[in-house]
């Protein structure tokens, strides 16, 4: 029996090869014999740059960079065997690096994340995986570009300060210095929304208040946004804009698509064809896959979703475990899970489940893995 185990990580608890083990620990006590693969996975997320390094054996770095709010700090970048990188953008200019009652959407800029790209192109990388998810910024990728040599100017030809609220002033970029080194490589955005740059569904909108943006601030970047597209649409030609994904990570999405001409796709897709995971399933079956939190958001390109699809594209069963199990959690049944096992099986304090996941993951996969051999033991 051979059984692929490819789960995203646990957030705040565990990394997805770390879940992934203790998932095995659990499935080994009900399938002895079996043989094991361990894919960790994500899904453009935070943490996606070391799952896709470690999965296909890469090496990790890590570069001082500038993070969302001007201080420096460090962040990680993969380099994989085939000579491309891969990184995160929550490394450089994630909301987990600003204290909660410091975050201001109207400041933070996505400099940082311009300066891994510019490592890796100084590193002779020409194919860059990006994945742009847990953002503390609304700037539209401009900070992204300023990195790479673009310049933001206002009607008197000065230069605007950081962040998504000064674009409202924005009169025309200068591109004459971004680096020329971008025409050369191909940049893959893993990216897990479909949010257009703006309006009600736009990155300001749905995204900006857990950035710490209040009402006035959504429509303040908003519009500022909207400005922004506009004056890019006249320079460039170019009207991406309403292009799903463009809001993703406050418009970094539509940033890469304008300074460096990325493609955006769904973030465990581009994970599953890079580790090879079709190649896999020939001869597997079944697939183990899971999340923190499984719920109804799981269904929109999330890990278990993706993984599972790919699964039921070769007829392979695949179980899903998260932490906990939401509202809409059943979504799943539809895409190609066929069971669902929750760590948590009785009311409990966060704090206390996660000091108790070691024991609590390999028990709920010792569950699921003992109702597949319930399974396996009846006849219609």
């Amino acid at each position: 029996m051979k059984i692929v185990v490819c789960t995203d990580s646990f957030k705040g608890s565990l990394t997805s090869a770390q879940a992934g083990n203790l998932m095995i620990k659990g499935l080994r006590r009900v399938f002895p014999e079996a043989e094991y693969r361990l894919i960790p996975m994500a899904d453009g997320g935070e943490g996606t740059a070391p799952a896709l390094t470690q999965a296909l054996g890469g090496r990790m770095e890590t570069v001082r960079v500038h993070g969302p709010l001007g201080k420096e700090v460090e962040a990680d970048v993969g380099f994989l065997p085939d000579g491309s990188a891969v990184m995160d953008m929550a490394s450089a200019s994630g909301l987990t690096l600003i204290a909660s009652k410091a975050l201001n959407p109207m400041r933070a800029d996505t400099f940082g994340t311009g300066e891994l790209i510019r490592y890796a192109l100084d590193m002779h990388c020409r194919r860059i995986y990006l994945g742009i998810g847990g953002s503390a910024t609304n700037d539209g990728g401009s900070g992204m570009a300023r990195a790479l040599g673009a310049r933001f100017l206002d009607e008197k030809g000065r230069e605007l300060p950081p962040g998504g609220g000064a674009l409202k002033n924005l009169s025309r970029v200068d591109c004459s210095g971004l680096d020329q080194r971008l025409r050369e490589t191909s940049i893959e955005v893993m990216c897990d929304v479909d949010n257009p740059l703006c309006g009600p569904e736009g990155a300001s909108f749905v995204y900006g208040p857990q950035k710490g943006a209040t009402p006035d601030m959504v429509h303040a970047l908003d519009a500022a946004l909207d400005h922004y597209q506009r004056v890019l649409a006249r320079q460039t030609g170019l009207d991406l804009a309403g292009k799903p994904g463009a809001g993703a990570a406050g418009g970094l999405g539509y940033g890469l698509m304008i300074f460096a001409k990325a493609r955006l796709c769904p973030g465990v897709d581009t994970l599953l064809k890079l580790s090879r995971f079709d190649e896999l399933m020939a001869q597997c079956d079944l697939v183990v896959t899971g999340e923190g939190r499984i719920d109804g958001q799981s269904a929109h390109g999330k890990t278990p979703c993706g993984v599972a699809r790919a699964a039921a594209r070769h007829s392979v069963p695949a179980i899903a475990i998260g932490g906990s199990l939401g509202e809409g959690a059943e979504a799943l049944y539809g895409l190609g899970v066929s069971g669902l096992e929750s760590c948590v099986r009785q009311v409990m304090p966060l704090d206390q489940a996660l000091a108790r996941v070691d024991e609590l993951l390999p028990q709920a996969a010792e569950r699921a893995g003992r109702m597949l051999l319930t399974g396996r033991k009846m006849h219609f």
